[in-house]
Order: C-alpha cells, then sequence, then structure tokens
C-alpha cells in the first residue's frame, strides 16, 4: 500500500513529504522506461518547436503569434480586452520560460536566455499591466529564473559569472507593482502603470473598484519570495495584508469567498463561489504559502476553506458554483477548464480520492473533444469552446502520477501529447484552439504554455536520473515557476494573529509599520498539528482507483455519447487538413468522399464543398469532414485579411509613355520583383499554346520577349517553367473568369506546384480579365507592345527609360514562409483556375463554396478580329486603373 504523510514545517530541511510506498500492485500493465523515454523525448521536441519559432519569428516581443508567424505586440494588433493586459513590451514569453530551460536540462539555452533577459528587456515602459498578469508570470518568472542561476552557478558548472542580476530585476518588477496596494484595504487595483504607478493623468488606471479573489489572493508566494531573497519584507507585508482582507470578509456561515470584490468597501461585487476562474489561485496560494513560509495560519485558513467547498461546491465529480449566502442553491450549471487545477491541490491536501473521481471527469470530457473547452455543461457538452492551451489538467495529471504511480496517468498524458501535435501543431508552433468542436484555431500561443505545460509533462514521463536537481525542494507556484523551500527559514514578516484587521498605512507611512510588524514574534503554532488522511485506509483494495473511475466514464458517455474510436481503412490518422488539401489530388478526393465531403460543379464556374454526415463512413470520419469544412473557411477568412503587396504592369511604348499602369499580382516564386530596382522591361507576345501548358510551339517568337498565357489547366509553376525554356524574360497571365477586376477583388500570390521552385527564375505576374483585356486590346491596336514589370510604377508621363534612383522596397510586411506553406499557398496551389482570393462562404447553410472556373475546354485563341474599343474608352479604363493603383500605393 502507499501513504501520504504531511508533517509540520519545523526546520530547514522538509516542509512537505509525499511518500510514497509504491508496492500497490499496479493495474493493467506497467510503462515501460523505454516508452517513457520516448515520450520525454517527444516533450523535449515540442517545447524546441515552440520556444524556437517564438525566439525566431516573436522576440523581442511578448508572445507570438504562431498562424502568422510573428510577434504580438501591444498596440500593434487589434485590442483583445482584458487578456492584453497581460502584455507590457517586456518579453513575457522569454521571461515565463527561463526556468523551464533549466528544468528540460537546456542549461547553454538558459544561460543565453538570461543575457538576452538582461541585456534587452525594459521594466519603465508607459504601458498599463494587469497585477496578477505580471506578479505570476514576470516577477515569477524572474524569481524562478534567480532560483535556476543560483543552483546552476553552485554547481560549479554554469553561471559562474551570475550576481543575482535577475533578482536586481525582479526587485524593480516588485517596487513598480507596489503602488496598486495602495488602498484603504489592502487589496491592489487590478491595474497598474508601469512607469506611472496608480494615480495622475499619466497613469490611465487606479480608477477601478473591482478586483477578482484570485487577483488579490494570489502574490503572497512571489511577494514573500522576493521579501526573503532581498532582506526587503515591504513586499511580504502587503501580500499578507490582502489575504488577510480576504479571510475577514469570507462569508462566515459558509466560509466560502466571492469571485469579485469591492477592494475599496470590501463589498461582494459577485456573490458566486467556485474553484474555478476568478476564485482558484487564491486557495492554492493559501496552502502553498503554508508549505513555502510555514506558517501554519495559511494552513488553518485553507482547511477551513477547504471543508466548505467539499460541503458545497462538490459534487463528485463535479464542482458547481454556489452563492455564497445560499451555499446550497447552485449558481451555475456549467464549470470552467481553469478548476482543472484542484485534483492537484486536492493531491497536495492529501484527499486522494476527490481528486482521482475529478480528474477522472475531465479526463472523459478531454476524450470527447481533444481538449477541455474553456466551459462545459454538467452534462460535458460545450458551453465556451475556446480552448488557449490551458496546462492545468496536465499539472493535476502529473501530481496524481505522481501520488499514486499509476500508468494510467502516463496514459493520460500520452493523450494529451498526442491531442496537441494531432490538433493544435502549427509550423511556427503551437496554436490555441477557437473553436475545440471543430478544431478550427486562434492565432495565439500564451506565455504559459511555455512555462507550465512542457514542465508538468516533462516531470510526469521523466525519470529521477534525468533531473539535474531535486525538484522536490521546490515548490511549484500558480504559473509553474520554481520557488525553493529553504526560503523558510529566511527572515521574514509574520501576520497579525487570527481574526485581527490589518489598517493599511499610506505608502510613505510604510517603512515604520513593516519594522514594527518585523520585530513581533511569530505565531505560538503548538496548537496546530495537521496530517493527511491515510490513503491505506481509503483505499484497502488495489482495484479501488479504477473502481472510482469507471462510473464517471460510463456517466460521461452516457450524457454524451463519444463516437467509437475506429477508423475506416484509409482515413489514417492524422485525417486531412484544409491547408494541404490540393484539388487535383485523387487520393485527397477519395478522403473527402470518406468524410462525406463532396464537389459540386456550379455553373458560374465555381466549386461547392457540401458535408453530409450521414455518407461519411463513420462517425469519425464525420467528424473530419466538419473540423475540414470549418478550416477551409477559416484559412478563406485568413486569406481576405492579408493584404498582399501589388505589382504593376506599366506600358511604356508609343503612344502610352507609362501613363498605363495595370495592378496585378505576384508570384510566390521567380524574381522578386520587389528587390529589383529597375523591374523586368520587353516586348509581350502571346504564348502559344496560349494556356502555356505544354512546349511552346511559338518559341522563336517569346524568345527575349514577355510571354502573355491564359489561366487554367495546369499550375502556374509550369507555365513558367514552359517559357522560361522557350527563352522568355517574363510572364502575364491573364484571369479567363470574364468580369474580374483588380478594383472589386482583393489580389492573391500565385502558389508554386509543392515542388522546388528554384529553377523558376524569371518573374510571372498575374492580371484580372479587366486589366489583362486592356494590355490585349493594346496589342491588337499597335502590334508591338512593350511594358515594364516592376512593384510600382516609374516616372509616368515620361520617359521610363529614365529609372528612378531610389531603390524600390516591399511597402507591406511580407508573410512569413512558414505560413506561406501551410495556409496560403497550398490553399491556392488547389487548382490553378481556383479565383484569385480563394473565397470560401456558407452558402444556403450546406458547406463552403469555393470559386474556380469550369473544367478545361478546347484551347481557346485570342481572336485577333474582335471588336475594338475606341482609344478614348480604353484611356478611360487605363485612367480608372491608374487611380486604383496609386489608391492601393497610398493604403500601403
Amino acid at each position: 500500500m502507499w501513504t501520504v504523510l504531511w508533517f509540520r514545517p519545523a526546520t530547514m530541511s522538509t516542509l512537505l513529504l509525499l511518500l510514497l510506498l509504491s508496492n500497490l500492485c499496479r493495474l493493467g500493465q506497467s510503462m515501460s522506461r523505454e516508452e517513457k523515454l520516448k515520450l520525454r523525448n517527444q516533450v523535449v521536441e515540442m517545447f524546441d518547436h515552440a520556444y524556437s519559432n517564438y525566439m525566431d519569428h516573436a522576440y523581442p516581443a511578448d508572445e507570438l503569434m504562431p498562424l502568422t508567424c510573428r510577434g504580438r505586440v501591444r498596440g500593434l494588433e487589434p485590442s483583445r480586452g482584458d487578456v492584453d493586459d497581460a502584455l507590457g513590451k517586456f518579453s513575457l514569453t522569454l521571461i515565463d520560460t527561463l526556468d523551464t530551460l533549466v528544468l528540460l536540462n537546456k542549461t547553454t539555452e538558459f544561460e543565453e536566455a538570461v543575457r538576452r533577459v538582461l541585456t534587452d528587456v525594459r521594466l519603465d515602459n508607459d504601458i498599463v499591466v494587469s497585477v496578477f498578469e505580471t506578479n505570476i508570470r514576470v516577477l515569477g518568472g524572474l524569481l524562478g529564473g534567480h532560483s535556476m542561476a543560483v543552483m546552476l552557478k553552485d554547481a560549479g558548472h554554469h553561471m559562474q559569472w551570475y550576481q543575482d542580476e535577475l533578482l536586481h530585476m525582479a526587485k524593480d518588477v516588485g517596487l513598480r507593482l507596489l503602488p496598486a496596494f495602495n488602498t484603504s484595504s489592502g487589496l491592489p487595483y487590478p491595474r497598474v502603470n508601469l512607469k506611472h504607478g496608480i494615480r495622475g493623468p499619466e497613469s490611465r488606471t487606479g480608477t477601478e473598484t473591482d478586483t477578482c479573489t484570485a487577483c488579490a489572493g494570489t502574490i503572497i508566494l512571489e511577494f514573500a519570495a522576493l521579501s526573503r531573497f532581498t532582506g526587503d519584507p515591504v513586499f511580504e507585508v502587503h501580500a499578507r495584508r490582502a489575504l488577510d482582507f480576504l479571510w475577514e470578509k469570507r462569508q462566515r456561515n459558509s466560509n466560502l469567498v466571492g469571485t469579485t470584490i469591492n477592494i475599496h468597501s470590501g463589498e461582494w461585487v459577485r456573490r458566486d463561489s467556485g474553484v474555478g476562474a476568478g476564485i482558484d489561485s487564491y486557495y492554492e496560494y493559501l496552502l502553498k504559502a503554508y508549505i513555502l513560509l510555514g506558517d501554519d495560519l495559511f494552513l488553518q485558513r485553507f482547511n477551513i476553506h477547504y471543508a466548505s467547498i467539499m460541503k458545497y461546491i462538490s459534487q463528485p465529480p463535479l464542482l458547481l458554483d454556489v452563492h455564497i449566502h445560499k451555499p446550497l442553491l447552485p449558481a451555475r450549471t456549467w464549470m470552467d477548464s481553469l478548476l482543472a487545477f484542484f485534483p492537484g491541490l486536492q493531491v497536495l491536501k492529501g484527499d486522494i480520492r476527490p481528486a482521482i473521481e475529478t480528474h477522472e471527469m475531465l479526463y472523459q470530457v478531454t476524450k470527447k473533444h481533444n481538449f477541455l473547452p474553456e466551459a462545459f455543461t454538467t452534462d460535458f457538452r460545450v458551453h465556451w469552446a475556446q480552448h488557449p492551451l490551458r496546462p492545468e489538467f496536465a499539472e493535476s495529471t502529473y501530481f496524481l502520477y505522481k501520488a499514486t504511480k499509476d500508468p494510467y496517468y502516463l496514459e493520460v498524458g500520452r493523450t494529451v501529447l498526442d491531442n496537441l501535435n494531432r490538433f493544435a501543431r502549427v509550423p511556427c508552433g503551437f496554436a490555441a484552439m477557437k473553436d475545440v468542436r471543430t478544431g478550427s484555431h486562434e492565432d495565439r500561443m500564451d506565455s504559459f504554455f511555455l512555462a507550465e505545460m512542457f514542465k508538468y509533462l516533462f516531470l510526469l514521463f521523466a525519470e529521477e536520473e534525468d533531473l539535474t536537481f531535486n525538484v522536490e525542494d521546490y515548490i511549484f507556484t500558480t504559473e509553474a515557476h520554481l520557488l525553493p523551500l529553504s526560503l523558510s527559514t529566511a527572515p521574514h514578516a509574520p501576520s497579525p494573529p487570527a481574526n485581527t484587521t490589518v489598517q493599511a498605512p499610506s505608502l510613505p507611512h510604510l517603512s515604520a509599520y513593516v519594522k514594527s510588524l518585523w520585530s513581533e514574534e511569530e505565531l505560538d503554532d503548538s496548537n496546530f498539528d495537521w496530517t493527511c488522511p491515510n490513503t491505506r485506509l481509503l483505499f484497502p483494495d488495489p482495484a479501488f482507483p479504477r473502481n472510482l473511475r469507471d462510473p464517471i466514464r460510463s456517466a460521461v458517455d452516457k450524457s454524451c455519447p463519444r463516437p467509437a474510436i475506429h477508423r475506416e481503412p484509409g482515413m489514417g490518422r492524422p485525417p486531412l487538413r484544409a491547408q494541404d488539401f490540393m484539388a487535383n489530388n485523387p487520393d485527397h478526393l477519395e478522403l473527402l468522399r470518406r468524410m462525406g465531403v463532396s464537389l459540386i460543379h456550379l455553373k458560374d464556374g465555381r466549386v461547392q464543398l457540401v458535408q453530409h454526415a450521414t455518407q461519411a463512413v463513420s462517425a469519425v470520419a464525420a467528424e473530419d469532414g466538419m473540423r475540414f469544412m470549418q478550416e477551409m473557411m477559416e484559412l478563406s477568412s485568413q486569406q481576405q485579411k492579408e493584404q498582399l503587396p501589388p505589382r504593376a504592369v506599366q506600358i511604356v511604348s508609343h503612344p502610352f509613355f507609362g501613363r498605363v499602369v495595370l495592378t496585378s499580382g505576384p508570384a510566390q516564386f521567380g524574381t522578386d520583383l520587389s528587390k529589383s530596382i529597375t523591374g523586368v522591361r520587353g516586348f509581350v507576345t502571346v504564348a502559344e499554346p496560349y494556356s502555356g501548358c505544354a512546349e511552346l510551339s511559338n518559341a522563336a517568337f517569346v524568345q527575349g520577349r514577355i510571354a502573355l498565357l491564359q489561366r487554367g489547366q495546369c499550375m502556374f509553376a509550369e507555365k513558367a517553367r514552359h517559357i522560361m525554356k522557350a527563352g522568355a524574360i517574363g510572364g502575364i497571365v491573364i484571369d479567363d473568369n470574364e468580369g474580374s477586376s483588380s478594383d472589386t477583388a482583393p489580389l492573391f500570390q500565385m502558389a508554386g506546384d509543392g515542388r522546388n521552385t528554384d529553377d523558376v527564375t524569371l518573374p510571372l505576374l498575374f492580371l484580372f480579365y479587366k486589366e489583362g483585356n486592356i494590355l490585349l486590346e493594346a496589342l491588337k491596336e499597335y502590334r508591338e507592345v512593350e511594358v515594364l514589370l516592376s512593384d510600382k510604377a516609374r516616372d509616368r508621363g515620361r520617359d521610363v527609360q529614365e529609372e528612378e534612383e531610389d531603390c524600390s522596397t516591399d511597402q507591406t510586411s511580407p508573410v512569413p514562409a512558414a505560413t506561406l506553406d501551410q495556409s496560403h499557398v497550398r490553399t491556392v496551389k488547389q487548382d490553378e483556375s481556383a479565383p484569385h482570393n480563394e473565397e470560401v462562404t456558407p452558402e444556403d447553410d450546406v458547406g463552403p463554396a469555393i470559386k474556380r472556373n469550369p473544367e478545361p475546354e478546347e484551347e481557346p485563341e485570342v481572336d485577333m478580329d474582335s471588336s475594338r474599343k475606341s482609344v478614348e474608352a480604353m484611356m478611360a479604363d487605363w485612367r480608372e486603373d491608374l487611380e486604383a493603383f496609386q489608391q492601393m500605393e497610398d493604403e500601403l
């Protein structure tokens, strides 16, 4: 049997011991060391993928935007509301990741990261940030990094140059947060200006009246550690005052706290109480403050709260919010994903049975939806569909495995890994889920993903010899930062006696207040003797944990049945993703058929995608089909938001002399005209065949000229290779979709054919039907027409041979190559007869429609005898097109 014992902290040695006597008969087959090693290495590879992409594409920005492969800089991206309060232009992800690097044995990378933080990070930014997020992520990250740096330096192999620089930065952060605590209650304002503090016109904050319980109650670990590291008690005093005030304001009959409180009056603004969002880490920090600081007062308060939680909120396996004044009355019928931390906290408490039950419920919901939805109902259906890659479920999985050594939890961890790789992994990192039902993504990878997720997963699969230090000597903060337990013996400011309200002094008079507290004696803890329950009494039968899990699994399946885990031959894993789909790939068309997705060719030249779930070969295939359809719409929406740089086809021969500029779209291969000073100039000629899909029969006429081609029948890159073989110096592809125009449609970039296109060395531009017809009419009228292909028009109205001296540069931020390869490029590549913008729009609620041309017909010929436009009409069109191009240039 195994037993969990909890000892009171009395000496420097150990504050909390989880003694695991693992002669418990294991249920099921244990995971081999080789398999654990494989999974551990997989965790490291996934971390490398996320971290390297942040450093390559986002640093020094706060966070990575993994879909567009760029950094998220506050003020430059559309506001996301309160979520952006975590961003302070202080390289958040790098700071949040420091101690993860050490835990994963990346000491060289850690040393380099510390040097970057010391060199690049500024903390005096004129920006309003969340006190809560800055405390747990930035202050906690710096303290965790400092703890690791000291540990490595003491070991004598790394960081020998380190002189507490991270600690000095941590104190700077702490001092910048302190003004938020200058309230009559001692509860901090929810936000603070890093440069100007709270009050005053420059601070742009200090008018708030409310804060969440967790926001005010999740300060003590970081602030107390900062005080004990530096010897300055001011930080710990403020954190204790905030906790004291929250304790005093608890509802005395239920001993529960509400979710939101007025920081001035102490009145509860929201009186619903649970263990999820808004309250969660308040309870966590009461217990962990006892573990880290050795003050029994925190444990006393936690135990009183915990008894009420188990009496009113816990309805195994559910955890449902209640009203603090009427705790028998439910406040809502759904749960949020942040409560997934609670089984892990119950393990620290020593209450294993309800931890197993709640964790199993969460696992079944995870298996049903691949991830925990942000909120789900009591019958385990989606309430809020987002999932920002939260680590709380992995955290509880690790603690349960730590306490039980049950290999079942290793398999749970494997599921977490598989789902992250299968559904969240993208070329530039891991993307949050916008909707767990469809698998659509959000352009977001929060810093906590690197700070927490990979720590817990690595520890889950790691053997003791895989770790360079003993994690039992540290406590995890709510952001999984590592603080040494040895801080319990450092000088500290004790809290006042229980049931005593602390009046907050103003900041100018704080030093005398601190000194008075510092000199007081500690509480007599002789009346406290807390021990965890002996789990031998809870689990007399080795099969008992499984017996707890099985009914929960059945309840979840009965409430919301899960499709059978079965895949038909050919479906494979992972399923077909929208960004990989090519309409001319027979295998992809077969996969669509199996998913119940059919292609309908419409009379207007479009292809409509329609899914009928009943026609799928299995329920799982139907789910894959729904996800594929959602991805197609998501990709289309993303493409429409991307503003691509236009290129210019300028007619420079007589009688135009550069006054006619046709707006064109570039190719993602061949000569990049944005890097060319002079562009490419030459006479145009129509290729034969006009499609350019075979070797040219008029190669002699094409040589040294710019070939005109018609869209369709083959890939763009294939057309380019054929005209290049004929000796052309450039190419212009003209849309055959009558009526298309750059006036009414955004441009698009012509994609390659999935092969290496480095062999294509000439420029290829795309003209819509209207612009292309202007060029063809000019060719009919004047026979010899010379054009200039460039990134923008040159010297209009003069002889364009006098080139501009200034080098032209791309006037838009280029879409990163990794993103183009995975999203934009391949959707365009589906078929060269697809539309310029690959528009995907819902049609009659039956699925997206994708514009493309009809099936190729006989090779068209250019009718040189067709009716000609008058010169006046042509010039009117040219002026209109020139104005449109100038407008696009101004917008860029």
